[in-house]
Parts: C-alpha cells; sequence; structure tokens
C-alpha cells in the first residue's frame, strides 16, 4: 500500500475502545455481566460488532480490559479524594470520593466479574483487588496523617478490612437504593479510628 493510499484508509478512533468499554460497563450495571453480548455493547456503543472484536478479540477480552479500565480509573479517584483534604474535612472528602464510586455502579461490577470463571477475566481481577487494596492502603495512611493519628494494626491489613467493607456496601446499595450508606461508612471509620493511638 503507497503512503498516499494509507492515508486514505480511515483508522478506527483512539477514543473507540474506550467508548466500547463504558458502553459495556452501563450494559452490565444495567443487565448484568452473564446477560452482556456484543450486540448490545455495539448498540450502546454506536460502533459495529466489527470495530468491537478489532478492539477486543472476544468477550472475555472486553471483560477483563474491562475490569483493567474500570480499576485504573477507580483507583486514580480514590487517590485523588484526599490529595487537597485538610483535616476538618478529610472523613468527609473520603466520602464523597466513595458515594460517587456507588453512584457509578462499577464497584458492583468489578464484585459481579470476580464470578466470571475466564482465566483473563479472574487475572485482572486478582490484579484489580491487589490495585484497591494498595490504593486503600495508601488513603489510610493518608487520612491517618491529616488527622495525626498512627494506626495500631498496619495499613495494608486496615486496607483488606476497608476494602470488604466497600465492597458489602456496594452489593447493600445494589439491593436498597435507600439504604443509608452515610450512616455505615460513618460508624465504619469511627471504629477504625478508635484502632488508633
Amino acid at each position: 500500500m503507497t503512503d498516499r493510499a494509507a492515508s486514505i484508509v480511515p483508522r478506527p478512533r483512539a477514543d473507540a475502545a474506550e467508548r466500547i468499554l463504558r458502553a459495556a460497563i452501563r450494559c452490565i450495571v444495567t443487565s448484568g455481566a452473564a446477560a452482556l453480548t456484543m450486540h448490545e455493547v455495539s448498540e450502546e456503543a454506536g460502533v459495529s460488532k466489527g470495530l468491537i472484536h478489532y478492539h477486543f478479540h472476544d468477550k472475555e477480552t472486553l471483560l477483563a480490559r474491562m475490569v483493567e479500565w474500570m480499576t485504573r480509573h477507580l483507583v486514580a479517584r480514590e487517590r485523588a479524594a484526599l490529595a487537597e483534604s485538610v483535616p476538618r474535612h478529610a472523613i468527609d472528602d473520603l466520602w464523597k470520593w466513595l458515594e460517587a464510586e456507588l453512584e457509578r455502579g462499577q464497584i458492583r461490577v468489578l464484585l459481579e466479574l470476580a464470578e466470571w470463571r475466564g482465566p483473563l477475566v479472574q487475572s485482572a481481577i486478582r490484579e484489580s483487588a491487589n490495585a484497591r487494596r494498595d490504593a486503600s492502603a495508601a488513603s489510610i495512611e493518608q487520612l491517618f496523617s491529616l488527622l495525626g493519628l498512627r494506626p495500631r494494626i498496619p495499613a495494608a491489613l486496615l486496607a483488606d478490612v476497608v476494602v470488604a467493607f466497600i465492597d458489602g456496601l456496594a452489593i447493600a446499595i445494589g439491593i436498597d437504593r435507600e439504604k443509608n450508606a452515610r450512616a455505615a461508612f460513618d460508624v465504619f471509620w469511627l471504629s477504625l479510628l478508635s484502632l488508633t493511638e
């Protein structure tokens, strides 16, 4: 192919893959992972099924890349939650982050995909769990530092508890949208803050 001919052939837009991932996430939030079809994703994203297969060989690859994408953004938003916080507003800033995450529904998607049996998705879920745990440990350390406190339990161990609490809250909100998540969050953090010196 000549250079001129190559310049005439349309190339997929760089944001097509992200548009597909976002559409797949919306589909799973609405209908669940088991019901997800490439046709449904193509309709939601406004792209052809061929373009989906171009970016993501098959459904398993799409789901694994979706886990990676959601995790990367979830962790980045968590890290940003306390980046410019002050002691007086630190707990509220952490709550605002979590409230937005619960509204997005992506934590529930990650939890649902943790049950997926495909090896690519399972590998992505393991990496996601590690990244979420690391981000949680960093948030705990930053929060305690802002508040001038030192935990009696290592932040890495507390991080497992925090991630489990967040996952449980995401499930509870999925079951009952009227649940007072803020009250549960406050009680949980008051309990953790009592484990400090």
